[in-house]
């Protein structure tokens, strides 16, 4: 089944699910749901955190919708939006659909499109309100990824045109922590076997495992509103035979959250190579409607 309106669909599970919740969400400390991570879950920019998306606590239901928009400086361009619902504090469903217009130097015209169904569980802890205990919110995801163009994969030597990731997060916020501000950090685990994150397929030539990588993200609050931190993502490097090396990515962001409703986050950006090209870096932005 190829998944060409994960947003559609995400306000079909949106529906369904919301009636679960006995509230609308809303009573959770601002910001501390994160942003939307690239793939749609919850998190940061890059990668995912152990909490549950939208403003709902757990008695609530709520989610978040993005769009998110990263132009690097070799001419590459990536569109990713999405969509995802949060359940009591707890079960997360989240949607996306990613579009990369490749540099005029790789191949003109040629667009690289991935679709991507995750879900996550709180499985232990509350990364605010248990600040009298020192373990973090630890959350187990799946991301079900699907590139659409099987005949470059192919021939560039991936072994499959899906597969799924799957990810344990830890997250873990200190109220007041640095000088009165808030202080958030997130660790990753991530097994996979994706090609520049699913875009170009997964596993290669003699590389047909999975491997473990590590993300993470490090950020204080310098207002109640504003979120400033620094992030990175390991990938695996699957398809050198085929001359794609990757890199590990690693951003710097800032986050207004301008309402309970309304953020906006702004990041420079290092992916690494990207389609042969080498240092990938340039400006990401993204916005994100909550509730």
């Amino acid at each position: 089944m190829k998944l060409r309106k994960p947003l559609s669909l995400a306000l079909c599970v949106a529906t369904v699910f919301l009636g679960l919740g006995p509230a609308w969400a809303g009573d959770r400390l601002l910001g501390t749901w994160g942003v939307s991570q690239i793939e749609g879950a919850g998190g940061g920019g890059l990668t995912p955190w152990a909490t549950i998306t939208g403003t709902g606590s757990a008695d609530q239901s709520g989610g978040s919708a993005y769009t998110t928009s990263v132009r690097t400086r070799g001419g590459h361009e990536l569109r990713a939006t999405g969509a995802a619902v949060g359940v009591r504090n707890r079960l997360e469903l989240s949607l996306s659909r990613w579009s990369l217009k490749l540099s005029e130097q790789v191949l003109p015209g040629k667009s690289l499109e991935m679709s991507t169904v995750g879900a996550k569980w709180r499985l232990t802890g509350d990364a605010v309100y248990d600040q009298d205990l020192w373990w973090p919110q630890i959350s187990v995801g799946a991301q079900y990824k699907q590139a659409d163009d099987t005949s470059l994969l192919q021939a560039l030597g991936a072994g499959a045109s899906s597969d799924v990731d799957v990810y344990l997060s830890a997250t873990k916020v200190w109220l007041g922590a640095l000088a009165g501000r808030h202080v958030l950090a997130n660790l990753t685990a991530r097994s996979t076997r994706a090609n520049q994150f699913g875009l170009l397929g997964f596993g290669g030539p003699g590389q047909a495992g999975r491997s473990l990588v590590l993300e993470g993200s490090l950020a204080v609050m310098p207002r109640d509103d504003l979120a400033l931190g620094l992030e990175f993502r390991q990938r695996p490097n699957n398809l050198t035979a085929s001359g794609f090396e990757e890199q590990s990515a690693r951003d710097v962001f800032l986050a207004w959250f301008a309402s309970r409703h309304l953020s906006l986050t702004a990041a420079w950006v290092d992916l690494g190579n990207i389609a042969t090209l080498p240092r990938q870096r340039g400006w990401y932005v993204s916005g994100q409607a909550a509730f």
